[in-house]
C-alpha cells in the first residue's frame, strides 16, 4: 500500500525577478514500511522533496498525499497537528536545544499531545531505550558525542510514534563507527519495529542499509535501485 504520493508535482521558487524550477512535474510512491534512500548532486531537490514530504513546504503544483491526506491542501494550523501525528523528522544540523538534557529534547513533542506526565514519561524512556542511551538522559548535548546526539534526535523523531521517519543526511557528521550505529538503528526501526523511512544521502554506504535507492538529477528521478527487495516505486 502507498503510504506517500507524488502527483504532478511542481516546484518553483522566486530569487528577485528569477524564477527557479525545483520540480516541474515529479510523481513517485513511496510504500508503507519501507526503508529508501534519496540519492543526488548538490541542489538537486532532495531537501526539497523531503520537505514537502513533512509538509514543511508546499508545491507550487500538484498533489502530495501522505497516509491517506492530502497534505498540499492544507492550513498550516491542520499542518501542525497532522505533522505531530504522522511524521519524525531529523534535520541535518539536529536542532536539539542545549539548555535541555536528552530526556527534555526527546519529550518537546508529547508537549503538543494530551499525554499527562507520567504517559510522557513512558514514551520518553521507551523511546531512548529503543537508541540504547537510556543511561544518558539527563546529560545535556554537550555531554554527548556526536553519534549520540544523533541517537537523541532520532529517539525524538520516533517518540510520539509516527507513520514517516525522515532524516536529512543522517551520518553526514558522524565518524565510521557512529555512522555504522545509526545505520543499524535505523535498519533496526525498519525491520523491527514496522517504520517507514526515507533518507536524503550522500553515503553510498547510507544507501545499501535502504531497501530502494531513489536518484534525483535536477529534479528529476532518472533512476531507481533496489538493494534487498524494492517496496517502493517512482516514475519522473
Amino acid at each position: 500500500m502507498a503510504l506517500v504520493e507524488f502527483r504532478d508535482v511542481h516546484k518553483s521558487f522566486q530569487r528577485d525577478s528569477q524564477r527557479i524550477d525545483i520540480f516541474t512535474g515529479l510523481s513517485l510512491s513511496i510504500e508503507q514500511g519501507s526503508f529508501t534512500a534519496l540519492m543526488g548532486p548538490s541542489g538537486s531537490g532532495k531537501s526539497t522533496l523531503l520537505n514537502l514530504l513533512a509538509g514543511l513546504d508546499k508545491p507550487t503544483g500538484g498533489t502530495v498525499r501522505v497516509a491517506g491526506a492530502e497534505v498540499s491542501a492544507m492550513s498550516p494550523a491542520q499542518l501542525a497537528a497532522w505533522r505531530s501525528r504522522h511524521v519524525g523528522f531529523v534535520f541535518q544540523q539536529l536542532n536539539l536545544l542545549p539548555v535541555l538534557t536528552a530526556y527534555q529534547n526527546v519529550e518537546l513533542p508529547l508537549l503538543l499531545t494530551n499525554l499527562n506526565k507520567a504517559g510522557r514519561a513512558e514514551r520518553v524512556k521507551l523511546a531512548l531505550g529503543v537508541v540504547a542511551l537510556d543511561d544518558r538522559m539527563h546529560h545535556y548535548p554537550r555531554q554527548l558525542s556526536g553519534g549520540q546526539e544523533q541517537r537523541v534526535a532520532i529517539a525524538r523523531a520516533i517518540v510520539a510514534d509516527p507513520t514517516l521517519i525522515l532524516l536529512d543526511e543522517p551520518t553526514g557528521q558522524l565518524d565510521a563507527k557512529s555512522s555504522a550505529d545509526v545505520l543499524a538503528l535505523l535498519q533496526r526501526l525498519n525491520t523491527e519495529f514496522g517504520k517507514t523511512i526515507v533518507i536524503v544521502t550522500h553515503d553510498a554506504h547510507a544507501a545499501e542499509r535502504a531497501k530502494t535507492v531513489l536518484h534525483l538529477e535536477k529534479g528529476t528521478l532518472v533512476e531507481a535501485g533496489t538493494t534487498t527487495g524494492a517496496t517502493a516505486g517512482a516514475t519522473a
